[in-house]
């Protein structure tokens, strides 16, 4: 792997001291108008649509997607574009529906949601199910997965450094509160967005110039060569492959891993919307973003966040494609064929000076999502715990003051976890690492959210049962399922496949994980109806709801209307 140049180290310093320079301006800017700790965790009432939608993407858009999903594309294809694609469609969701509900009802954290509706039992124990959640699992993996792209692009030898000046840049931003976090985001995008594109298009010349000999490559003409070669990598429905054993030698082996990472038609139906609809909607670290704003401030800045998501698979899923091609047709020496390294040896590739701007571009995702997590996760153990158990008598000054030590220890906590991999990020598979982990609470979250907005018969008891009984259903689907009831029965079907795991042949027989996703939310929501019908006819924590929070003006169905039209055109196109 070749290691950046000068003008690559000066194109990284010019991005470094820009959003440096102008965080440090919004910090000052904004610190005489700071109204107290609200202000400082959700930028109450300062954040525009353009910085939502923004900040949205930066925060979401992170090594996860970069490695991880780049992986993918190179082991899978475009198929992995789901979960950007659909998300778009949940966004709107989460704009139309959600945030009327928490903003009518002055929702600034999940936790506290869940007091309002239900009780604070269900408060605390989610508060504290986040709070591990964010810091031992995407904190880690954000950091982990970054810190590993950008080592490889150096040549390697310098990972522990990279993480720890990783962390000092996200805690710089993070400190500065939400204001500070929102208002860099939009650099951070813009950076995120440039670089992505330019990685791709000289990405595409690349194949353009190996694949067919171009002396002068055409990033048109090698997307041509990308469909041409990899037709396979092309599609976003994948088919059922023959339930059998297989080898690591036999075409199903790969179909068989291939799937149970995307059961084709069949994660349409529960597992995909179940992952957007909780992360999008049900997640602090996304909603953070919103909850500060007006209605339509809200409404536009994440429908722009949806439009713009309809781009990224290009950023992200394109240059792993890219790498599948140049590397079964020989021509990507410095590549050792594991997925979650596919980026970075097509940032290998690139010339001097856009080669540091596609790391810049990295690190700017990374450095964004590290400081909108650990800012969630200050905000929920300050305003959930730390207020509510600990000091119920504190000042703003003193919730602040926790905040920012919450960030720090957050951080240190996670450089922990990443410093040996002890979670095993890297053998899981950054992407599916955290796709799959995160699963295992998304069906009780959801199905707790989404009966509590729109049901109100449901208690705080069905809540906290659903919660526990959703991540028992994920487990057992999971681990013992199979062994209980065998490969296949009515509801899902196993695959058995065999995978190289530190030099060694392992043999896994699974369900899919968003199959299992889907029936532990179906189940857990018919336990909660079932247990709610023992309550009260109608809860009196339920919120009301009036059908005219749920109307759009014109401006915002125009929006609408044309990530529809877009995404429809993609899914005829790639079907």
């Amino acid at each position: 792997m070749g290691k950046l140049s000068t003008s690559d180290f000066v194109i990284f310093l010019i991005y470094f001291l820009v959003v440096t320079v102008y965080g440090l301006w919004i910090y000052k800017r904004k610190k005489s108008k700071t109204t107290g700790s609200k202000d400082y965790f959700l930028a109450e009432g300062s954040l525009t649509w353009w910085a939502i939608g923004a900040s949205l993407i930066a925060s979401n858009i992170s090594a996860e997607q970069f490695i991880g999903m780049s992986g993918e594309g190179f082991f899978i294809g475009v198929a992995v574009a789901v979960y950007e694609w659909l998300a778009a469609i949940a966004l709107i969701i989460i704009a139309v529906w959600f945030i009327p509900i928490y903003l009518k009802n002055k929702i600034y954290t999940m936790p506290q949601f869940l007091e309002t509706r239900y009780n604070k039992s269900v408060s605390l124990i989610m508060a504290i199910f986040w709070l591990f959640l964010y810091v031992i699992v995407n904190l880690t993996s954000i950091l982990y997965l970054g810190a590993v792209a950008i080592d490889s692009l150096l040549g390697g030898g310098h990972l522990h450094i990279i993480m720890v000046v990783l962390l000092l840049m996200a805690l710089f931003i993070g400190l500065g509160g939400m204001k500070v976090i929102g208002y860099t985001d939009v650099i951070q995008v813009t950076v995120l967005i440039i670089g992505g594109f330019a990685t791709v298009y000289m990405a595409l010349q690349v194949v353009d110039q190996r694949i067919n000999g171009a002396a002068v490559g055409n990033a048109l003409t090698g997307l041509d060569t990308l469909l041409k070669e990899a037709p396979g990598h092309f599609k976003l429905i994948l088919d059922k492959p023959q339930v059998t054993t297989t080898t690591l030698s036999m075409p199903e082996n790969l179909a068989a891993q291939k799937y149970i990472a995307l059961p084709g038609l069949a994660m349409y139906f529960a597992g995909q919307w179940i992952v957007q609809l909780n992360y999008w909607g049900c997640n602090q670290y996304i909603t953070q973003r919103a909850l500060g704003a007006d209605l339509k401030t809200a409404r536009i800045g994440i429908l722009f966040a949806g439009f713009l998501k309809l781009f990224m698979p290009v950023i992200v899923v394109l240059p792993g494609i890219a790498a599948y091609v140049l590397y079964t047709k020989g021509h990507l020496s410095n590549f050792n064929g594991v997925k979650d390294s596919a980026y970075s040896a097509m940032l290998g590739l690139l010339p001097s000076g856009l080669k540091g701007l596609a790391v810049a571009a990295l690190t700017a995702a990374i450095v964004a999502s590290l400081a909108g997590k650990v800012n969630s996760i200050s905000t929920i153990f300050t305003l959930d715990i730390y207020k509510k158990y600990l000091k119920t008598n504190t000042s703003e000054i003193q919730m602040v003051r926790t905040g920012r030590w919450a960030i720090i220890v957050a951080m240190l906590i996670a450089l922990v976890f990443t410093w040996t991999d002890i979670l095993g990020i890297g053998g899981e598979g950054g992407f599916t690492f955290i796709q799959k982990y995160t699963g295992f609470i998304s069906p009780g979250v959801f199905a707790m959210f989404i009966l509590g907005m729109f049901w109100k018969i449901t208690t705080g008891t069905a809540a906290i049962v659903g919660v526990i009984l959703g991540f028992l259903l994920s487990i057992f689907f999971n681990s013992f399922a199979v062994e209980l009831f065998g490969k296949e029965t009515w509801i899902y079907t196993a695959f058995t496949y065999e995978k190289l795991e530190n030099g060694a042949v392992k043999t896994i027989t699974e369900i899919p994980f968003l199959i299992n996703m889907g029936w532990s939310f179906f189940i857990t929501v018919a336990v909660m109806v079932l247990l709610s019908f023992f309550g009260p006819k109608v809860n009196p924590k339920a919120f009301t709801i009036d059908k005219n929070m749920f109307k759009v003006d014109n401006r915002t169905l125009f929006l609408i209307v044309i990530i529809v039209l877009l995404l429809t055109a993609i899914y005829v196109r790639f079907w």
